[in-house]
């Protein structure tokens, strides 16, 4: 009986508090739908005062189904070019309006119909100073996060005015951390415009010169410049390396008869080295020709072909370059025709002279290769020339030595505002002497042998080089380091995103 009575207890207890619940329930449900009710009678009196409720909102998400105060500013960013927008109350604008624009979030992307009006004052946060839009229809595409990870102003203010000013600043890890909203600035969008520029005029301009482009291994059996600084790479049941350069197939395409032949393509050095201008991938552009009678002839071609980028930089790309020299200001880059040809030999006199206590044949430092760069321009009024002629010891096992002093070579480097952008040479074409070369090299002659057996069939003399785009469009450009014309860069620290 005991424990039927508490059985009974315990269901009039449980009934009881399903009881309260249901309650509670019914009371909370009433007072969501009275809320909702309210909401909906102010949302009807707002909508009946919102005469342009059509001309603002948020659209569903693109899924290529169909084609897409009393006053607000707003600044509009298509790629590298700006332009205010104002949304005034009107006979086109509702306060409801404004308010919907005054809200949008940064970055968000909007679909705007607006008429364009002349200021009477230059509007000079802008790219276009000399109109606005009036806007009378805003439609929000895709919603921004409120919270950026970097707001876009402080990512182009000018070099040095942050800091002089008490205005922030974004650091560089910030840039590469964030990378796809440091892309949107002005500034990176106008880099890599004329970055786009620099291979298409390299390309255009080889083309003309009876070039043909070529596309070579990345994964090979052996290092392509002799040395460590490769990557290693699983092969199945074996290692091989990733590509320090095209080098041994630019020159076996040579020995295959097609004369002259260039690749843009990635290129990967193991080095550990974390400054401005070192990368561990970068875009080789990359030459190799046949000459007749002197490599000389090849270097004139290079030469010319840097001078015709040079020049097309200066004519098609000034928009870019100005959007740069907003936020790095630099002088414009000059240049000489024909261009200024040094041997080694004169280099290290000229830094000898400026005090600097080097051997003949000892190989340019970096500060050294700046200090000659500054010699040059104040003596030439040029910021690229050729050095030649380089020491035999600091050139790859392929460089053809200097036929009157073997401690030489037929070897060159190209400088642009004071720092290499390109090393070429001509290169070894007899089997004998390139087997001769590696083997002073330590360089295991069984991992290169169809490189070597490509000379035993008869090849021309040829000549070529190697150039740096990142380099060449920082150098161009006066810009301070190689990771701000990387576009997702990689160095020894850096391999995301």
């Amino acid at each position: 009986m005991k424990v039927q009575r508490a059985g009974e207890e315990e269901q009039q207890a449980q009934s009881k508090k399903a009881l309260k619940k249901q309650q509670k329930e019914a009371e909370k449900a009433a007072k969501k739908a009275e809320k909702q009710a309210k909401l909906a009678a102010e949302q009807q009196e707002t909508d009946e005062d919102d005469f342009a409720k059509d001309r603002y909102g948020i659209c569903p998400m693109v899924q290529s189904q169909q084609k897409l105060g009393k006053q607000c500013f707003l600044v509009l960013r298509h790629q590298q070019f700006t332009v205010q927008a104002l949304l005034a109350v009107g006979d086109r604008a509702s306060k409801q309006m404004v308010k919907f624009a005054a809200n949008l979030t940064k970055e968000s992307i909007i679909d705007v119909e607006a008429v364009v009006k002349k200021v009477e004052q230059k509007i000079e946060s802008c790219s276009q100073q000399d109109v606005e839009l009036h806007v009378e229809r805003v439609f929000v595409i895709s919603q921004s996060e409120a919270r950026l990870p970097l707001q876009l102003e402080d990512a182009v203010r000018p070099e040095g005015e942050g800091d002089e000013e008490g205005r922030a600043t974004v650091n560089q890890d910030t840039r590469l951390d964030n990378r796809v909203i440091d892309l949107r600035t002005t500034t990176s969008q106008a880099i890599f415009r004329l970055q786009s520029g620099v291979c298409q005029l390299f390309r255009d301009t080889l083309i003309n010169k009876g070039f043909v482009e070529i596309q070579t291994p990345k994964i090979i059996s052996a290092a392509s410049e002799g040395g460590a600084n490769v990557f290693t790479v699983s092969y199945f049941k074996t290692s091989a390396y990733l590509a320090q350069s095209p080098q041994l197939y630019k020159q076996m395409c040579i020995c295959a008869d097609f004369d002259k032949v260039f690749c843009v393509g990635p290129v990967f050095r193991a080095e550990d080295s974390n400054t401005h201008r070192h990368l561990t991938e970068f875009v080789g552009l990359d030459i190799e020709m046949a000459f007749n009678y002197h490599y000389h002839e090849v270097i004139d071609s290079i030469t010319d072909t840097m001078v015709q980028i040079f020049k097309g930089l200066r004519d098609r790309f000034q928009t870019e370059i100005q959007t740069v020299n907003k936020q790095y200001s630099s002088e414009p880059f000059k240049f000489l025709e024909p261009t200024l040809r040094l041997e080694y030999k004169e280099a290290v006199a000229m830094l000898k002279a400026a005090g600097v206590e080097m051997g003949d044949e000892e190989d340019l430092s970096t500060p050294n290769e700046k200090l000659l760069g500054r010699l040059v321009k104040e003596k030439y009024d040029t910021d690229f020339y050729v050095l030649d002629k380089y020491p035999l010891a600091v050139r790859p096992f392929y460089t053809m030595p200097d036929p009157n002093n073997p401690k030489y070579s037929n070897s060159y480097d190209m400088f642009m505002r004071g720092e290499e952008i390109l090393s070429g040479a001509q290169r070894v074409h007899d089997a004998q002497l390139l087997t001769e070369r590696a083997t002073h090299h330590g360089i295991d002659l069984e991992k290169i042998k169809a490189y070597i057996d490509s000379f035993r069939y008869g090849a021309p003399p040829h000549a070529g080089g190697g150039i740096g785009l990142e380099r060449v469009t920082m150098l161009y450009l006066g810009l301070h380091n190689v990771r701000q014309t990387s576009m997702f860069p990689r160095d020894p620290k850096r391999l995301t995103p």
